[in-house]
Parts: structure tokens; sequence; C-alpha cells
């Protein structure tokens, strides 16, 4: 209960006005339903004569206890109208006032779901909006250690999860307790002898049913990471299905996956059996208490001892089962509870992961770059061996630097170290001077533009993969950088032009296509410094051709870091490091390095045989 009070404390207050009219209103209700219970009494003494109805005279407000006052009252105004109106129109007239009050309970209950229906579903949107934004703000590196199947399962079923076992228990949660202690009041005015005993049995009841919803957390959390299991299996498997039936693992395929669908199989039946518990275990355990009491106030009674007549223990006992029902709801509540914070304890550990990349309390502005960029003595590391060793490099405004070597040998590392999607361990990276953790995040991003080796585009439109990430574009500007990427004319030929969707990640597309529309996204953005990571390397003669005049034009005037597989293309680079196992071992132009007669000129010679 303490987590689930946790969560409320963190995401109801936005909402904790409809909070307060949905408690007024349960309180309103619990009332009602008391009163209206209250009926039975003079119709039980009244009209079927079980007491004296000639005994009962007004008596003063305010002349003795304000309980035995008004029970008179009542009885006196009951008598009255008997002997007036005669037993079948007092029948009447109690069916009546019965129906009012009826009337205004069902009406307080509905006005009290009216007003906790935004809390739930607002509370519930915050939750997918908190972890959506969590997901976005996390840096590269959290998604290259976790699956993302597992992380979707945490954003949609895990979420769905919480809205239908916590927020669908809401109302019960606060109406039911509500109840109850309204009941439990009323049964201490009518006998507080029985109301004690009824609180003696009712935590032994409690405890049992505790044991089970304990029991329920734990299956809840293994069922939903198996969830996850399954999510990344479908994930993996639409996004390798070219080479599942390339080599024939369909059945593999088959095989793994259904030992992680029969696991969570056989995880959800035991969850849900403990689940269905709880209600047949409520009401058994509901009646066996009834009749203990039943038991023990028709002892009292028959003995003389009791403080309470026949007709009173009869309206204990019927409030007493008022409280039947919503202990039952709360019980089955507290159940889907559970499950709901084992699925929030999984969206808690993306919401919980701190994020190292953070802006400075005091950043310095950065709106353009002056002088250049310097790799200062920086090392760094994914997990235990360093993957970047000591590396110095300065690359002055406006010159082309390429980084190359064989695979694994630090390339890529060294590029997602410039925009900080990971941070060094060891020595700096300055621009102008100014180490860029003292600049905000968001701010260095904005000098720089990305062409890499898999040109990721969205299912949308020509336009909005061009504009994405540029805000009031217009379609001159659009048509103006397709045109310098050469991407202008395929567009066009089109069914829609710029207005044409091109499918998942640009699946309607040839690779030089998408890597065009992705060099146009960078020219619009106009960036000063230019990433470009193996723009190239996967497409054919013809497409390399066209990126090629297009990476040229989008390099003009830039400071461009080059990470390049095809030596050909960078060896009209400034500068040109070769790397090997995380270290520049050479650099210079493509001619001295030629002369040098080292491992560039091995790798060069390698790709002309």
């Amino acid at each position: 209960m303490k987590d689930f009070l946790t969560i409320l404390r963190r995401f109801v207050p936005p909402y904790k006005y409809y909070l307060i009219l949905n408690i007024f209103f349960n309180i309103l209700a619990s009332f009602l339903t008391l009163f209206s219970f209250a009926l039975i009494m003079p119709i039980l003494e009244m009209l079927f004569k079980t007491g004296n109805v000639t005994t009962y005279t007004f008596m003063e407000w305010g002349s003795g206890n304000l309980k035995d006052v008004a029970i008179n009252n009542f009885y006196y105004l009951t008598a009255q109208i008997i002997e007036q109106y005669g037993a079948s129109t007092t029948i009447l007239i109690l069916g009546l006032f019965l129906t009012v009050m009826t009337g205004l309970k069902t009406g307080s209950s509905y006005l009290s779901s009216f007003f906790l229906i935004p809390l739930r579903a607002g509370v519930v949107r915050d939750i997918r909006a908190y972890v959506y934004d969590k997901v976005l703000s996390l840096p590269v590196g959290f998604f290259t250690t976790e699956r993302k199947g597992d992380v979707m399962a945490r954003m949609s079923g895990d979420t769905a999860e919480i809205e239908n076992s916590i927020m669908a228990s809401l109302e019960m949660l606060f109406k039911d307790p509500i109840m109850i202690l309204v009941c439990l009041c009323m049964m201490c005015v009518v006998s507080w002898q029985l109301t004690l005993f009824v609180l003696i049995l009712l935590p032994l009841a409690g405890l049992l049913m505790g044991r089970v919803g304990r029991a329920l957390k734990q299956n809840s959390l293994e069922v939903q990471q198996c969830w996850g299991q399954i999510m990344s299996s479908i994930e993996e498997t639409l996004g390798g299905i070219r080479i599942i039936k390339a080599f024939n693992a369909e059945e593999k395929s088959s095989q793994r996956f259904s030992s992680i669908n029969n696991r969570y199989f056989r995880l959800s039946n035991r969850m849900n059996r403990r689940q269905v518990l709880a209600h047949p275990m409520s009401e058994f355990l509901g009646t066996a208490t009834i009749a203990i009491v039943l038991w023990f106030g028709g002892s009292l009674i028959l003995s003389g001892n009791s403080t309470i007549d026949a007709a009173q223990f009869i309206y204990f006992l019927v409030v007493f089962y008022s409280i039947i029902n919503p202990v039952k709801d709360l019980s089955k509540g507290m159940y889907a509870v559970q499950r709901g914070l084992a699925a929030m304890e999984r969206v808690d550990k993306i919401l919980s992961t701190p994020n190292p990349i953070k802006d400075p309390d005091s950043p310095v502005r950065l709106t353009e770059m002056k002088e250049g960029i310097e790799y200062r003595n920086v090392s760094f590391k994914y997990s235990n061996e360093y993957v970047v060793k000591h590396v110095s490099l300065n690359i002055r405004r406006g010159q082309t630097v390429a980084l190359v070597g064989q695979s694994g040998s630090g390339k890529t590392t060294m590029a997602d170290l410039l925009p900080r999607f990971y941070d060094v361990n060891d020595g700096g990276i300055y621009i102008d001077g100014v180490n860029i953790k003292d600049f905000k995040v968001r701010d260095l991003r904005e000098l720089m533009g990305n062409v890499n080796q898999e040109a990721i585009l969205f299912n949308d439109s020509f336009y909005n993969n061009i504009t994405f990430g540029v805000a009031n574009a217009t379609r001159e500007q659009v048509i103006a950088a397709a045109r310098i990427a050469n991407a202008h004319d395929f567009i066009m030929e089109t069914e829609d032009g710029y207005d044409t969707n091109i499918g998942d990640r640009g699946c309607r597309l040839s690779g030089g296509q998408r890597q065009r529309i992705s060099i146009a996204r960078a020219i619009l953005k106009n960036p000063p410094i230019l990433i470009l990571d193996e723009a190239t390397s996967a497409l054919d003669t013809e497409s390399e051709r066209l990126v090629q005049e297009a990476l040229e034009k989008l390099m003009h005037n830039r400071t461009t870091l080059v990470v390049a597989h095809r030596l050909s293309t960078i060896k009209d680079a400034d500068l040109i490091c070769v790397m090997r196992d995380g270290e520049i071992v050479e650099r210079g132009k493509h001619d001295e390095l030629i002369a040098l007669d080292g491992y560039y000129k091995h790798l060069v010679d390698m790709q002309k045989f």
C-alpha cells in the first residue's frame, strides 16, 4: 500500500480538486445509504407490531442525547403518520422517501465517478508522457544495453496495465474505505460491543487475503518481464525477416518464440488463477463473518443481556452486510493494485534511470564556432575495455577531417563523442577552447548535422522528413535543399511529389534515395559542423556518385568530420587520421600517407585489389 500511495503522491496532485469532489460525493452517498437503511427499523417495530407504537412522545431537541432524541422523534413522526393516514399510506410515504433517498444516493455515486474519470485518464496520460519524454532524454548508451522490444513493452503494455489495474481501482480505493468507515461508525452507534467483536474478525480475513495479494505481485512482475521478452522477439523477427527467410531459420525462430510464449502462458495462468480467487475467498470469509456475528448477537439478545433489541440488531446486520460488498471490492482492488505495482516497478526502471548527459548549472552560451574543435587526450570505454585511447586531434574551422581504419578501431565512437551521445572518460573535447560539457546539450547539437550509414527516415512524407527538426522551413527552402542533394527529380516523379509518404523507414525508396533525403535534411538545417558516418559505404557505384556529389555540396564551407570505409571518397580531405585499436597511428593528407608506405597505404592497396 505504501508503494501505491507513493504513486498517488507523484501523479495525483495536478488533479487534486477532482479527488476532493470524488471523496465528498462518496461520503454523501455513504450517509444517504445508511439513512435509507434506517427505514427498516420503524417498518419492523410499528407496521408489523414488533414494538409499541404508543410509547413515543415528541422530545425537544437538545433535551437529551442527540442519538436518542433523533430516533425517538423519527419514531414519533412515523407513529403519527400511521395514526392519521393508516399503515398502507405510511408504507407508500416511506417507499417514496426511500425512492428519493436512493435517487440522491445513486446521483451522488454517479457524481463521484464523474469527477474521478478525468483523474484516472489524466494520471495514465501523464505516466505515458513522462515515460516517452524520459526515453527521449536518455543517452544513446541506454539503448545499447536495453532491448527495444522490452522498452516498447514497458511504454505500452505496462502503462496499459497501470491503467487497467491501479487506475481502474481508484474508485473502489477511494469509495469503499469511506463506505466501510461510515458503516463502522454507525455500527458503533448501534452497538459498540458487537462492533468491537466484528473488528476482531475482519483483520484475520484481511491478513489471509493479503498473503495472496503479495504472491500475486511477484507473479505479475514475472509475467510482465516475460511479455517484454515476447515483444523483443516480435520486434527482432520483424526487423530481421529477410535474414530469417534467407537462412531458412523459420523453424528455429518459431521454436524460440514458442518457448517464450509457453512460459508466458504458464505464468499468466498462475497469476490469473490467484486473481480469480479473490472474489470467492472474500465472499466466503464475509459470509462466515456474518454467521459468527449473527450467532454472537443473537445469543446476547436471547439471553436478555444485550443493550439492543431485535430491530436494532437486524439494522446492525443490514449495516454490517453493506460493508461486505465494499470489502470484497476493496480486496479485488488490492489484487489489481498488486498487478499494477509490478507494472509500475518496470516503468519506474525507465523513469528512475539517471541521465549522465546533463546540462551544466551555468552553461556557456554557444551560437557559432569561430576557431575549431579539439580532442585533448580523449579516452573512452563502453564497459571495461577502452575503445578510444589518449587521442588528441585538432579540427580547424572549415576543415574536412577523415577518420579511417579497420572496423572496431574507434572511428564511429570518436564521431559520437562530439555531439555528446556519450561522455568521455578521460580528457576532453573543446570548441573554441571551451569544454563541450560547459555548453547546453541542445545548443551543442544545434551546431551539428548528421548523415549516417543507415539513413534514419520516418513513416511520413518527403516534406516532413526533410524538415524534421527544422522549424518554420518554407517549401521553397525544402525544394532548394532537395535540389542540392540531387533528390528533387526522383521526388517529383512520385504520385504526390513532396507530400508522398515514403513508408516505414523509407522502405519505398532505394538506398541511394534514402541517403539523399537524409542529406537534404542536413542541408536544410544548414549546420556549421557536419558529421558523416560512412554515408556512402552501403551504396552501389551509381548511387555513390550521386550521393558523393550531394555530400561535396553539403561539405562546402563547413567543418566536417568524416568516418569512411571507402577511401576513394576522402582522398581530398584536409587531414586523414588512421585509427587502429583506439589510437591514431598515422595522420596527414592522402599523398603524404601514401608516401609513408604505412598502414594507410596498406588499406588503399587492399581496396584497389
